[in-house]
């Protein structure tokens, strides 16, 4: 934006030269000021604080987990494990790693470099024939408890944290900051991958790709709005191609209120529903 002395300056020089009163050189005076606001803005969000941010990513932690594990407690669901019946067989832990997609046997695979000797460091052969798929085999009966041992080793906890990180948040809010959206599109951005996955079709990258067909991220010169309502269309798409995902209210009642309330720095107080339960974050 222009301050006050420089336009005071640029109207004096006009004054002083009638030629410049011409829609030609008007036209030719707009264009650098509408630059220079243009540029503005993009140094206001590129500075605003993003998902990334503390407070704002325990924020997040507390909507996955209403949306995976019914509950705002997130730090309570290192000891969680169960296999929900998705065809992704064991879902465990914090952002519900599972044994059929591999991140759950690179936490293994990571807790035991850090912790040789851990109780779940016998079940890697297991989990490495059961990748790709839902079965059990060679982690049964005691896999489970094994687990809830190991989420007790503040090692196991940590090692959740930094795969969380590694494979879903960072690579979310990177997206999200490279296509130009603030913290709601970057929290969006965070849960498809949560659920999705990375990858193309009903992955992530899919999920972008199918939006891309319909609008254009801000950092194309695309509406914030419009391109986070597109994106939420098609994530609500791929989810409606799996039975076990077709509750689609962590979008409906949740990111899509938020969105619709213009909040896209997800300041509190935030107040939305998940399979029918309601939460809330106050501060």
């Amino acid at each position: 934006m222009l301050n006050p002395g420089r336009l005071l300056r640029l109207a004096a020089a006009a004054a002083l030269s009638i030629s410049l009163v011409s829609a030609g050189t008007a036209n030719a005076l707009a264009r650098p000021m509408a630059a220079d606001g243009a540029r503005a803005a993009g140094d206001v969000r590129a500075a605003a604080v993003g998902l990334d941010d503390p407070a704002k990513k325990e924020i997040a932690m507390k909507l996955v987990s209403s949306a995976e594990n019914s509950s705002l407690d997130w730090k309570a669901q290192y000891g969680y494990i169960e296999d929900i019946g998705d065809g992704r067989g064991y879902t465990g832990g914090i952002i519900g790693f599972c044994s059929g997609t591999h991140d759950m046997l690179e936490l293994v695979e990571e807790y035991s470099s850090r912790a040789p000797g851990n109780v779940l460091e016998k079940y890697l052969p297991a989990l490495r024939e059961v990748d790709g798929s839902d079965s059990h085999d060679g982690l049964d009966p005691n896999y489970t408890r094994d687990w809830k041992t190991a989420a007790s080793d503040p090692v196991f906890q940590a090692s959740q944290n930094d795969e969380r990180d590694r494979v879903y948040f960072n690579p979310a809010v990177s997206q999200g900051k490279s296509d130009g959206v603030r913290t709601l599109g970057q929290f969006i951005y965070y849960d498809a991958i949560v659920m999705h996955g990375d990858g193309s079709g009903t992955g992530f990258r899919g999920i972008r790709d199918r939006a891309l067909g319909k609008a254009k991220p801000p950092s194309q010169g695309g509406d914030e709005t419009a391109w986070l309502n597109a994106f939420l269309d098609a994530r609500v798409w791929a989810m409606q191609q799996e039975e076990a995902h077709s509750d689609t209210s962590r979008v409906d009642t949740a990111q899509r209120v938020f969105l619709n309330a213009g909040n896209f720095d997800l300041t509190p107080p935030l107040r939305w529903k998940v399979y029918g339960d309601s939460y809330s974050i106050n501060s």
